[in-house]
């Protein structure tokens, strides 16, 4: 049986394939579109964005962390996966019915980072469900991954159309939302209950102090930050498209929905292809040469958003973006053995390395020469992380017990 047939045949990896493919359809209405709505439509300066996206990335790490150490501790997950889910409703409804320069602060600075450590939540869970799977592990978490792609594209491919046809960018929070009520929905129907699931699910016991002190050894920050460095051009990517897409002559918002979605379009494919190569190239290695194709896009972006040959970029872009997307998770996981959950924070904290080098090179790159060369800039140091991380991990243990 294949991995996809295992995920279609298997109740809680159908749901958690359901989980990540409504996260897409909640990423593909809110994030390609943020830099837009909180800069130009609602009047945020770039400096102050930049603070926003910080601040999103310092609540997103807080809450991840300590959820992943007391879902370990506990094992209590199906309540944490339902209170962050509801936080993700409240905080779209708040920009559908009350949109504004303080409610996109509380949004995207606090409440949709809060929720999305559900996330990480789920492939906690699908970690600790794979046990009777060992040897479809990769296989199985690359197919529900894959959901997220299959319904960003989905999504995107709306916007292209609604945006065609005179749509308001503001209207993205009212899919979201949708999207975000219709997975609380799903993990309160679905997410099994805690005790009584038929894989083992041991607390760990450990104390929060213990549990931090575990995440800050040296051998697992360089890791982290290393991996940070990698996925921060994801992160300027989806700061930037927007942005290059609205300042080119010919381009609009329907552009930039295009341009994400075939990126997204390519990834799927890949995702599914990828666990086949694993047992035969190391993690470390596709993850560098998977971030020099995609910094190519990154770099071109500016260079040729006027151009035919921009669409040609969507192909490395989804090639190398799959590295980044599903390595770390199974990377983390075989890095802290035995606790999911903090494993699933650390995604958490790998996004707020991104963010904030992202964040930076947003900043200097605007300030000293433009979009095009904070794509240069955020390209070279994602080349640096990838490129410290194949380092560090020559003759690499395993962390964790």
């Amino acid at each position: 049986m294949t991995a996809l047939q295992t995920v279609f045949a298997t109740p809680v990896f159908r749901m958690l394939a359901g989980v990540i493919g409504l996260l897409g359809l909640i990423n593909a209405s809110l994030y390609p579109y943020q830099s837009l709505i909180g800069i130009e439509v609602l009047g945020l300066s770039e400096p102050l964005f930049a603070l926003v996206l910080v601040l999103a990335s310092a609540v997103a790490v807080t809450t991840s962390v300590l959820l992943g150490i007391l879902s370990d501790r506990w094992a209590n997950r199906r309540g944490l996966a339902l209170v962050t889910a509801l936080i993700g409703v409240l905080g779209a409804a708040l920009m559908v019915f009350a949109p504004g320069k303080a409610s996109f602060v509380l949004t995207n600075g606090i409440l949709l980072p809060v929720a999305s450590s559900i996330f990480g939540q789920a492939f906690a869970l699908n970690r600790l469900a794979t046990q009777d799977f060992p040897t479809q592990r990769e296989g199985i978490q690359a197919t529900v991954r894959a959901a997220m792609s299959v319904t960003f594209l989905v999504m995107l491919v709306f916007w292209t159309v609604a945006f065609g046809a005179g749509a308001d960018v503001m209207w993205t929070y009212a899919t979201g939302g949708a999207a975000s009520l219709a997975l609380l929905v799903l993990i309160w129907a679905y997410w099994p209950r805690d005790g009584q699931t038929h894989w083992q699910d041991q607390p760990s016991g450990l104390r929060l102090g213990a549990a931090l002190a575990q995440l800050a050894r040296p051998e697992v920050a360089l890791r982290l930050l290393c991996l940070g460095a990698v996925t921060s051009s994801g992160v300027l990517y989806m700061i930037l498209a927007a942005l290059v897409f609205s300042e080119t002559a010919g381009r609009d918002a329907a552009d930039t929905a295009l341009y994400v979605g075939m990126v997204a379009g390519w990834e799927v494919p890949f995702m599914l292809l990828l666990p086949r190569y694993l047992s035969h190239i190391p993690r470390p290695t596709l993850i560098l040469w998977g971030t020099v194709l995609y910094v190519s896009h990154l770099v071109a972006l500016p260079f040729l958003a006027d151009s035919v040959w921009i669409w040609a970029m969507t192909l490395p872009a989804g090639l190398g973006g799959v590295a980044m997307l599903i390595l770390p998770i199974s990377y983390y996981q075989d890095l802290m053995v035995g606790r999911p959950g903090t494993a699933a924070s650390m995604l958490a904290l790998q996004k707020l390395v991104a963010d904030v080098m992202a964040a930076l090179a947003f900043s200097a790159g605007v300030a000293i020469g433009g979009y095009a060369l904070t794509a240069v800039l955020g390209s070279t140091i994602a080349i640096l992380g990838a490129l410290g991380l194949w380092l560090a991990d020559r003759g690499r243990v395993t962390v964790g017990a």
